[in-house]
């Protein structure tokens, strides 16, 4: 893709957690022609975002509906349980579930994790979002698991937060409407993502071959500063066959040595 097939812009959505900031640099430096906008969605909101397209790519939250999007999963979130500065469990370095049975634990309707069993005691209401969440905590209502990156983006001073090994975690992958071949702006924002650098083989930055007739110059030009075949200016000579190369340069054979005077 090339000249005039190449869109003006690109829009990447994103969900709460998600920093972009670094690929997005990238993307300014191999591609200073071609915008990036970005898409701001909720972790729910992203998937219909991406299929109904209101973006061309998404850092989501998985799972996604593989028959409607793609998805390369980038990683996978530590969960953290958000509490007091106060709480007695900030004595250790992390939590277990079972050290939250007698906690009251907040369920956000737009929760991120696959809870089989969510631990401890629930609430009398859910919450509707995490930062409904994140307020009944500083008010001394209970704890919240979240991924890390949220509780970061949701960072009191009253509150702080401790790793919870055995809890289910979230990944981030990022996401495209399913097609059979992958948009070219979308190659270039994968290959961005994996770290393929700017000449990679894959994506539209790759550098073209150059033409033959290109080469053959180039060949030329080395030859002739290298002194090759044709007599070019500090060649050597190959002697003749069957004769030894002269030692003082003279013509007519002589080897540049002075003979003994004839005595007189």
């Amino acid at each position: 893709m090339t000249g005039s097939d190449i869109p003006s812009s690109f829009r990447l959505a994103y969900v709460p957690g998600v920093t972009p900031t670094k690929w997005v640099r990238v993307w300014h430096e191999r591609l200073p022609h071609t915008s990036l906008e970005l898409v701001q969605a909720t972790a729910a909101e992203a998937p219909g975002l991406l299929a109904g397209g209101g973006a061309d790519a998404g850092l989501v939250r998985l799972p996604v509906d593989r028959d409607v999007l793609s998805a390369i999963p980038l990683y996978t979130e530590t969960t953290v349980v958000v509490i007091p500065k106060d709480h007695v469990a900030t004595a250790a370095e992390e939590v277990s579930l079972a050290e939250l049975s007698d906690e009251i634990v907040l369920h956000p309707l737009d929760d991120l994790l696959d809870w089989e069993t969510l631990p401890g005691r629930p609430a009398v209401e859910r919450p509707a979002t995490t930062a409904d969440a994140i307020e009944l905590v500083a008010a001394g209502v209970g704890v919240l698991l979240v991924p890390q990156s949220l509780a970061r983006l949701h960072h009191r001073k009253d509150l702080t937060y401790r790793p919870v090994p055995d809890a289910p975690e979230s990944r981030v992958a990022l996401s495209w409407p399913e097609a059979e071949v992958t948009p070219d702006l979308v190659e270039e924002f994968i290959g961005i993502v994996r770290g393929r650098t700017v000449n990679s083989t894959r994506g539209r930055a790759a550098t073209p071959p150059r033409p033959a007739k290109d080469k053959a110059k180039d060949k030329a030009k080395d030859k002739a500063k290298r002194g090759g075949a044709g007599g070019g200016s500090g060649a050597r000579q190959k002697p003749a066959a069957g004769r030894k190369p002269q030692a003082g340069g003279r013509s007519g054979g002589q080897s540049g040595k002075r003979g003994k005077p004839r005595g007189r």
